[in-house]
């Protein structure tokens, strides 16, 4: 019984060298590992250049009624029928965007998003959109839009929030204002005018 004491009195303090290298090994390795999840880069290792502000100018056609609406309501609230600016109304849409007000007019991409009803009190729109560039130099590049749309307002800006392709690190603002709305079909023209930041 005393050997065996005596051999744990001797062997203990050989082995906490090892255990507290082990433990060290493991600890750098661990705080190493954590220092990738995060760096800093240089814009230009991304192929970035000078930031330029862009102006673009199109027509938003909201098609709701007819054979082939480009937006469809989707959801609603039980209180929607109840509510003068149908609060709770969520729509889907995929609208053309053109050169000019006609819808024959030049296409330039889509509209595609969601926009809801978010106002109990006046007719107040949460839009959620890409513009999806489908011609001309920004065929395939995106705007996202996240914003409020007070409809019966002369102008309304809305925050773009990024981008891909050639919008990049984009971040601007989206002037609309409605050209023409139909009370019947609820088909409206918007005119964009979106100035944005991007490389």
């Amino acid at each position: 019984m005393a050997t065996v004491a005596t051999a744990a009195t001797t062997t203990i303090p050989k082995l906490i060298p090892i255990l507290l290298i082990i433990l060290l090994s493991t600890t750098l390795t661990s705080a190493k590992s954590n220092n990738n999840f995060s760096k800093t880069l240089s814009p230009k290792s991304l192929g970035l250049k000078k930031q330029k502000l862009s102006h673009l100018h199109f027509y938003f056609h909201d098609i709701v009624g007819g054979k082939n609406p480009t937006a469809v309501r989707v959801a609603q609230a039980a209180m929607t029928n109840k509510s003068p600016t149908l609060f709770g109304v969520l729509v889907m849409m995929d609208d053309p965007l053109t050169m000019q007000p006609e819808p024959s007019s030049t296409p330039v991409g889509r509209a595609q998003g969601i926009y809801s009803s978010a106002s109990q009190s006046e007719t107040a729109l949460l839009m959620v959109m890409n513009f999806a560039f489908t011609h001309g130099k920004y065929n395939g590049s995106t705007l996202s839009v996240l914003g409020r749309n007070a409809v019966f307002n002369t102008v309304r800006e809305l925050p773009i929030v990024g981008g891909t392709g050639l919008f990049r690190f984009a971040s601007g603002y989206a002037q609309a204002k409605t050209r023409t709305f139909d009370l019947k079909s609820g088909d409206a023209v918007v005119e964009y005018n979106v100035y944005v930041f991007h490389y």
